[in-house]
């Protein structure tokens, strides 16, 4: 698929991106693609080319942008080394709510200028800790977001987070799609249940599905990848952004 490799002015530096876009000309609605916590890696670049395919313009940032740099994860064993360990949970503990706010509103900004870009209505999708940002974002910004998906996201409705995703949900005004991996400690049954009931009482229109499959499932190079799960995300996505970015 075509990309573009552009940078993104924030309010704390300049934000690497690329912009995948279907093989034709034209344009088409816009997903930003937030990655897990191993970060932008060729992975993620196919999978954002396979979304592009399906007849959107996708942003896949490097959401560790403000580390000026940094050397890439080997996620079979990031969390088993600890070292590599450590360095991880300081990128991703560096990504504050305020911080993914902000650099939403500079990447909504972005799609707006490009000619690329259909309409204002805009998907978020992510994996892992990037689906907590999905959630996030579509809180922050239901001016924009009209469709925020999360595969194997972790922490969505932590009682003891006082930024935790569930607190949002009278903020959302997108379709939310939410697919959890079974017996992940990082979303278990009282979250669940948490954002169950916060999204009901809200009028969020959601879907909430355990997939048979472990944390990760979703991602090709994770040791959890299941590709059945990863066949049935694409279908759940598409169906999700036709419903929600079409006309």
């Amino acid at each position: 698929m075509p990309t573009s490799h552009a940078t993104v002015q924030t309010e704390d530096g300049v934000c690497a991106v690329t912009l995948h876009t279907p093989a034709e000309q034209g344009s088409w609605p816009a997903v930003i693609f937030y990655p897990d916590a191993g970060g932008v890696r060729e992975v993620f670049v196919a999978m954002a080319d396979r979304l592009a395919g399906l007849g959107y313009a996708v942003l896949l940032p490097d959401v560790y942008y403000r580390a000026g740099g940094y050397a890439p994860f080997d996620v079979a064993t990031a969390f088993d080394d600890p070292a590599e360990r450590e360095r991880l949970f300081t990128l991703m503990q560096s990504l504050t709510a305020e911080r993914i706010v902000s650099d939403a509103n500079a990447f909504l900004a972005f799609l707006a200028d490009r000619p690329e870009v259909s309409g204002d209505r805009v998907g978020t999708t992510g994996y892992c800790m990037g689906g907590r940002i999905s959630l996030i974002v579509a809180g922050n910004r239901p001016d924009r977001i009209a469709a925020a998906a999360s595969f194997h996201g972790g922490f969505l409705a932590a009682a003891d987070q006082p930024d935790s995703p569930h607190l949002l949900a009278d903020r959302i005004s997108a379709n939310v799609l939410v697919a959890a991996a079974e017996n992940d400690d990082s979303f278990p049954l009282d979250q669940q249940e948490r954002l169950e009931q916060a999204l009901t009482a809200a009028g969020v229109p959601h879907s909430i599905e355990v997939y048979p499959a472990g944390h990760g499932f979703a991602v090709p190079d994770n040791p959890t990848y299941d590709t059945a799960a990863f066949e049935r995300h694409w279908t759940a996505l598409a169906d999700l952004y036709a419903k929600s970015l079409a006309g």
